[in-house]
This record gives structure tokens, C-alpha cells and sequence, in this order.
């Protein structure tokens, strides 16, 4: 996932999650035939790709229709600012991560987290193999290419829990070339590429170091929007929420054939080899489906995960430490309560 900095500055896996997944398949939020469709405009954070599968299911699947919704899937890229275009308004829905309605928050821009489809950030350290590196630790004193909005990051996190050390840092410039000419660089990556990308291009598959193994708990693939407009717009926020749950839910465990030809669509030189190859990666690592989502089902999110996070990062000195956090996110939407309520109107 070749994302940039948007931020403000079936399976087999095991038949309870299987059933729980089905537990939120009729989240869906019906409305009368004759009633006129809800727009809106959900700002993507990087071109149309496999890890924004649930949404594409949504669209491509009629999810979105169904609810009474009708939904514009706004690709991102370099040049947009996903943030910046939901407070101005030309977005009403963004995605995100837990840095961007903190990052919002800490501006005085109120906005909040509505739901999280992603409980593991696919963030990476990748080492090539045959060169001692097996775990985290591993790592500690080796120059290491890291963007410079990834620094402010999740950089910050290893500082802060695993005693890393700016002295450590390279360029890192957006190519695979200086990564594949030196046996002994280490570089960010994604667990959804990693083996794919670089694998192929070496003799042995790459060492891929899954940062949400080691405590980095950011959520990704968030939605948010201005707390005006979950205000005013209260139930189109929960519609447009159940619709992404239910496709997620398929994207994790179903047929995502649907999510797939939308999204090559959208974005040919995706390819869909890399299209399957990401998704088996999100099934078996549990992007999608670990977490609060194990239990509660697809972009769940909890009070105590929000606070782990924020501890972690305003100690490292990302955010003051006097921010009220809890301005960040609202469970509302994602709440077992939020799910009844949705199947009964």
C-alpha cells in the first residue's frame, strides 16, 4: 500500500470467528424503495487497492444502495490531503487512521473516528533474508530508510516502547532500487506487498517485521468525519458504516470477486495477482478480523485500545499530553448497540 501521509501537518481461520462474521451481515440498513438515496463523498487515502476491499464490496455488491445511500468513492493520491478536503467540505466521510482525528483534534478541527477496518496496520520493517534479522529487536542500531511523515509516526512508537534512536535513520524515497542493491538495507514496508513486490525480485522472500506484532496498535483503514456532520447527519454515518461492515465481513471471509473488478477497475495497474496475494495476507495475518473485530465484528473499536495508543504516543511527544483523546473517536456506530439498532429500523 504505496500510501502517503494524509494526516493534517474465510479464512479457515476457525468457525466462531465464522460465525461471528455472520453476525453482522444484516447490519444493512434498509429504507424505502421510494425514499431518494443519501450522497455522499468517502475520500479513499491512496489509489483504489485490495486494503480498501470492504468499501468496493459495499459499492460493487449494491451494500451502499441498499442502505439508502448513494456513495462516491473518492480515490486519494500525492496530491490530496484527505483531511483538509473533509473539513472544507468536499468530503463528507474520510479515511484514515487513529494519527488522523488526533492529529485533527490536537489542531482544534473537531472530527472523530466512526469505525476501524483494518485492527492491524500493515506497516513493516523488511530486511532481506540470510542477514540476522528475525525480530524487532533485531533491528535496534541498523540504518533503517524511513519516510519523513512515517518518522512523526510510527517511528515515534519505536522510539518510545523499543529504545530505537534517530541516528538510525536513512532517506527512504519511494523505490525498491537502493533496498534491492544493498544485501544489508532495511526498509518501511507493507505485509501486503512485501513478499510480492520485493520477493520477486530477490533470491529468497524478504523478512517482513509486522510492526502490529510488536505493540504498534494504530488503527487503519478508519473512516471519519466532522463531529457537525455526525451531528446533523447521525443516521446516514450509522448506514454508511453497517453497508462497510457487511462488506468487509465478505472481503474477510466470503467472495470478493466483486470488491476486486471494481477496484482493477478503478486502478488497472493494481493487477490482480497482487490483488489476491493482499487479501490472503489480510486473511491469515487478521488484519481485518483480530482485535476488537474478533469479537465484535468488522471495524469495531474499544475505549482501552484508543487509550493504549495515545499513551504511547503522547509520551514519545506526538501529542500533548493534556489532549482530551477521547474527541478523537465515538463507538456509537460500532457498538453491539449500534448493531441491534440497525437491524430493527
Amino acid at each position: 500500500m504505496n500510501a502517503i501521509d494524509t494526516t493534517l501537518h474465510a479464512s479457515p481461520r476457525f468457525p466462531l470467528r465464522r460465525l461471528l462474521a455472520l453476525a453482522v451481515a444484516p447490519l444493512c440498513l434498509l429504507v424505502p424503495a421510494a425514499q431518494a438515496a443519501e450522497s455522499l463523498r468517502f475520500g479513499l487515502n491512496w489509489l483504489p487497492q485490495a486494503e480498501m476491499c470492504g468499501f468496493y464490496q459495499a459499492q460493487a455488491s449494491g451494500l451502499y444502495q441498499k442502505a439508502g445511500l448513494d456513495v462516491e468513492l473518492v480515490p486519494g493520491g500525492p496530491d490530496r490531503n484527505i483531511p483538509l478536503q473533509v473539513a472544507a467540505g468536499d468530503l463528507q466521510l474520510g479515511m484514515g487512521s487513529s494519527f488522523t482525528t488526533l492529529n485533527m483534534v490536537q489542531r482544534d478541527i473537531p472530527a472523530r473516528t466512526v469505525a476501524a477496518f483494518l485492527q492491524k496496520d500493515p506497516q513493516t520493517l523488511v530486511a532481506h533474508a540470510g542477514q540476522g534479522v528475525e525480530t524487532l529487536e533485531d533491528l535496534k542500531g541498523r540504518p533503517i530508510m524511513v519516510a519523513k511523515f512515517s518518522q512523526t509516526e510510527f517511528w515515534q512508537f519505536l522510539k518510545q516502547r523499543y529504545g530505537f534512536s534517530d541516528s538510525q535513520l536513512r532517506p527512504y524515497a519511494y523505490s525498491s532500487v537502493p533496498f534491492l542493491a544493498d544485501p544489508r538495507a532495511v526498509q518501511q514496508g507493507y505485509i501486503t506487498e512485501d513478499a510480492h513486490l520485493l520477493g520477486k525480485e530477490l533470491k529468497e522472500p524478504p523478512v517482513s517485521i509486522l510492526l502490529a506484532d510488536y505493540g504498534y496498535d494504530n488503527y487503519a483503514t478508519t473512516v471519519f468525519a466532522l463531529d457537525s456532520y455526525i451531528g446533523a447527519h447521525r443516521d446516514v454515518v450509522a448506514r454508511f458504516v453497517a453497508a462497510s461492515r457487511q462488506g468487509w465481513n465478505e472481503c474477510a471471509a466470503g467472495d470478493y470477486e466483486p470488491a476486486m473488478r471494481a477496484t482493477l477497475a478503478a486502478n488497472p495497474e493494481h493487477g490482480e495477482a497482487l490483488y489476491h496475494f493482499k487479501i490472503k495476507q489480510m486473511r491469515e495475518r487478521g488484519l481485518i478480523d483480530s482485535g476488537d473485530a474478533a469479537v465484535q465484528g468488522p471495524g469495531a473499536m474499544s475505549d482501552a485500545r484508543w487509550e493504549s495508543f495515545f499513551e504511547t504516543m503522547s509520551a514519545a511527544g506526538v501529542y500533548r499530553t493534556d489532549l482530551d483523546y477521547r474527541r478523537a473517536y465515538t463507538l456509537e456506530f460500532v457498538s453491539s448497540g449500534a448493531a441491534m439498532a440497525a437491524q430493527e429500523r
